[in-house]
Order: structure tokens, then sequence, then C-alpha cells
């Protein structure tokens, strides 16, 4: 059954959304918490130029909606600061849904009886097939973009968010990696149930980089982003000889 997003009117006029439905800007509220969450109301009113007023509308709404949720953990936000903490929210299930165009029944359908037919094997091999294009035409974008990692990170991250994936790149303070997210999966239902799709996907990654990646955690398995640890290698230093 389709998730839609609700498209609820203000009771009075005022500055905010001038020019847009708002159930087109709570689309976009809602596309960025994916991409960008856990991501506070502050954030989110600075990145789209909304007011206080209308962000509070909006996320009341989403989350009433169940479509975010507030985030409990704090790691990876930034120094503690005084006072009562900022809440700060991800896209649930539901959200997903939303942004997806549903055909989860039926591919559900195709590959169990893929399954049965012709066994796991058959589909594993469909995961990678399926990637296959993906990992092309991005071969083709990071072709020219040299072999400096976090680069290369970017690059594969604009690609992915071109195609929907709702994907940004974060380097992680205090270790020599860079973690790829993504926000939204087409296929997040079907994946909770073969996880090759999600297997696949990373295979993919690790040969585009020319690393070995790490997925630790997709949205597949209950996690509020497909996170991917991704590894910044540094070139040894030349050992000097000994002095002549």
């Amino acid at each position: 059954m389709s998730v839609t997003l609700p498209d609820v009117r203000p009771t009075s006029s005022g500055p905010s959304d001038a020019g847009e439905s708002e159930a087109g800007t709570r689309l976009r509220v809602l596309q960025l918490i994916a991409a960008d969450g856990p991501v506070s109301a502050a954030d989110i009113a600075r990145e789209l130029d909304l007011t206080p007023a209308a962000i509070r509308r909006h996320l009341g709404v989403l989350e009433g909606t169940e479509q975010i949720s507030v985030h409990e953990g704090s790691q990876g936000l930034g120094p503690a600061r005084r006072g009562r903490p900022a809440r700060r929210y991800v896209a649930t299930s539901h959200g997903q849904a939303a942004l997806s165009h549903r055909y989860s029944e039926l591919a559900g359908q195709a590959l169990r009886f893929l399954s049965a037919v012709a066994g796991s094997d058959a589909v594993t091999d469909f995961a990678e097939s399926r990637v296959r294009d993906l990992e092309q035409r991005y071969t083709v974008s990071l072709a020219t973009t040299g072999q400096d990692m976090f680069a290369r990170v970017n690059v594969l991250a604009a690609a992915l968010a071109r195609d929907g994936y709702a994907a940004t790149a974060r380097p992680v303070p205090g270790a020599a990696a860079i973690q790829l997210c993504q926000g939204h999966c087409p296929v997040q239902e079907i994946a909770a149930e073969f996880p090759q799709l999600c297997e696949a996907e990373a295979h993919a990654f690790s040969r585009l980089l020319g690393v070995h990646v790490q997925r630790l955690a997709t949205l597949a398995s209950g996690g509020h982003v497909c996170t991917t640890n991704i590894p910044i290698i540094t070139p040894p230093s030349p050992v000097e000889g000994p002095t002549p």
C-alpha cells in the first residue's frame, strides 16, 4: 500500500512557503531529512529558507504521520552544548516509502519465485546484474577524478544523489575514513528480505573505488540511512636506506 504525503493547508497565511504548495515544501523537508539526517529544525529552516513557524508546521505533520522521528543518539553531532539539546530528525521507513515509487510487492513476488525455482544463487546473480549498469555509468564519472579518495567518494555520492539515493559523503573525525551515506533506497523493503541486493551494491562500490568497503548500517536492516565506511589509503612513507 502506498504511503503519500498529506496535503494539509495552513489556517493562516504567512511569509513562508510563498509560491509553493504545502505538500511540495513538505516533500523538500522530507528529502532533506532523508539526505542529511540526523538534522535539526534550525538546520532545515536555514537550508530551505523557511520561517520557524513553517518548519514547525511541516515537522509536526511529518512526525504525526510517522514519516520522521527524533533521533535518539548523539554521536557524531558535534561538541556538547549547554542547555536543552536540539531535537534532530531522521526519516522513518514510512518516510522512505513516501519518497519511492512503490513496486515492492511485485518485485518481492518475482524474487521469491526466482529463489524457489533456481535457488538463492540465482538471486545473488540477479543482484549483481542489477548493479552492473549503475557501475558502468559511475565508472565514466570516476574516470577523470584521479586517485584522491575524498574526491572519488564525493563524485560517487553526487552520482548516487542524481539517481535519487539522497547520498552524501561525510569524513569521519579522527579516522582515516570517509562515510558514504544514502538516505533513500528504492528497494528498501525488498532488500530486507533479500540482503543480496545490499551486498551487490557494496561490492560495486568497492570495485568503483578500488578499496574494500564496509557496510555499517542499511535502511533495509532498520537504520535511518545506509552507511558505507570507506578507508582512506595513505601511501607509505619511503624507507630511507643507510647513508653511504
